[in-house]
């Protein structure tokens, strides 16, 4: 079993950056598959980007693609989402989620361990 934290989110200006921050409990956080989900208020929740067990590979919802970094520390248990070029589009709620899959998922069915979420607000 895994627990989960996220930090790092916040009020920015659009077209500013923000890291969102996830650290995990326990000695096996190198087994899971790791994502990011977010959901804004009034709709459901979407998945964001996934990181496979070793950090070799990632991969993005294609709203986020080429503004936004996942990486992985499983040395520290932590996964970060580093987020440029925000868009107002961006404000939702943050959640670092982990998976027991084998390979990669962007289905949060798939995802059996989650944070408390993250708020990140982007202003005009």
């Amino acid at each position: 079993q895994v627990q989960l934290v996220e930090s790092g989110g916040g009020l920015v200006q659009s077209g500013g950056s923000l890291r969102l921050s996830c650290a995990a409990s326990g000695r096996t956080f190198s087994t899971y598959v790791m994502g990011w989900f977010r959901q804004a208020p009034g709709k459901e929740r979407e998945f964001v980007a996934g990181i496979n067990r070793s950090g070799s590979s990632t991969y993005y919802a294609d709203s986020v693609k080429g503004r936004s970094t996942i990486s992985r520390d499983n040395a520290k248990n932590m996964v970060y989402l580093q987020m440029n070029s925000l868009k107002l589009g961006d404000t939702a709620v943050y959640y670092c989620a982990a998976s027991r899959f084998a390979g990669p998922t962007d289905s949060e069915n798939d995802y059996g361990y989650w944070g408390q979420g993250a708020q990140v607000t982007v202003s005009s």
